[in-house]
């Protein structure tokens, strides 16, 4: 298949564990005007597979063998149209469904619509995306670019509820032109009481150095409402979480409430004003971080040392996690996740 336009990022294999890597190189981070995002419009093709994990998760990745919890990361710019082969590896039909993409309800991905994958079978999606414009009669229509997310709409149930429980999830985001690009990207779900699937008090951990500029996309799955919060660092609450200048009035927030299928994201600058540590992240929701529903964003100096840290350090009343060392965007903490993107 062609896979032009999109950078592939390969880590480890177990959903259980917290840590992550890439084989790219990292990103040089150089003065001057941040990168952003071209304009849309190109037709992109990637292939996924509905796998089951060892422990009896299930996850979604771009190679036999390599499915992940949360799955591939995938970026689009407004105007593209993507095709998504989705192979079914699974003894149950399985499904991709998206939220906030434009799709015919031949992609809709449920039993309703008898667009479901069989066991053993193979499915083509189709996603469109589209630019702002203002419809024939004057109306505003708003653009497809935001932090989005897809998910299996028919494992356990005609909803899903199995599948979603068990892994069958990833974020889509969706750029405008023009939009700044991070150095780096992680994904976090609060999928009922676990953080992507990991067993609590366990992460997943995610590492950057002091300025670099990271990217989080925020989804959260399951039956219960959860407050994101991320220590020492603060973004706009916004479509980008970036402020367009000193006059934007969206305000800045360091938490944000959450329920099952919202999804938002945001960009900081490591360390900005903070510096160097192991800042914490967790559901605010008091009983909910004492269950384990906690991480830390690992910021290291530029020699690479973290303030009062120790590898291995509990986050709360449970042991501790170890460290994610992701680069690029699309980095997850969960394994085998590569990213899928189209620049």
């Amino acid at each position: 298949m062609d896979r032009r336009g999109f950078s592939r990022r390969m880590l480890l294999g177990s959903a259980a564990v917290a840590t992550s890597m890439s084989l790219a190189p990292p990103i040089a981070r150089a003065a001057g005007p941040a990168r952003t995002a071209p304009a849309g419009g190109e037709v992109r093709h990637l292939k996924l597979y509905a796998e089951k994990l060892a422990d009896g998760q299930l996850g979604y990745g771009l190679e036999k063998g390599k499915a992940s919890i949360p799955g591939p990361l995938i970026e689009l710019n407004e105007g593209d149209t993507l095709h998504i082969e989705l192979e079914n590896t699974l003894d149950v039909a399985a499904s991709l469904h998206v939220h906030g993409l434009d799709y015919e309800i031949s992609s809709d991905g449920t039993t309703l619509n008898k667009s479901a994958v069989e066991p053993g079978a193979t499915r083509v999606y189709t996603w469109r995306t589209h630019a702002p414009g203002r419809r024939a009669d004057g109306t505003w229509r708003a653009g497809s670019a935001g932090y989005w997310h897809y998910h299996d709409h028919v494992v356990g149930t005609a909803h899903g509820t199995g599948g979603i429980r068990k892994g069958l999830y990833g974020a889509v985001i969706v750029r405008r032109a023009g939009d700044i690009l991070p150095d780096r990207t992680h994904t976090i779900v609060f999928n009922d009481m676990t953080i992507n699937n990991q067993p609590a008090h366990s992460g997943p951990d995610f590492e950057a150095t002091v300025g670099d500029r990271v990217e989080f996309v925020s989804i959260t799955h399951g039956e219960y409402y959860h407050t994101f919060h991320l220590h020492g660092h603060r973004w706009a609450d916004n479509r980008t979480g970036l402020l367009t200048g000193p006059d934007d009035p969206s305000q800045v927030v360091d938490n944000k409430i959450v329920g099952p299928a919202d999804s938002f994201g945001f960009q900081i600058i490591a360390g900005e004003g903070v510096g160097a540590g192991a800042w914490m992240y967790h559901c605010h929701v008091q009983s909910h971080s004492d269950m384990g529903m906690v991480g830390l964003f690992l910021v290291r100096k530029p020699d690479g040392t973290i303030p009062d840290h120790e590898r291995g350090h509990p986050h709360g009343a449970g042991t501790g996690a170890g460290t994610g060392t992701g680069t690029g965007a699309g980095t997850d903490a969960a394994d085998g996740a590569d990213a899928a993107h189209a620049h």
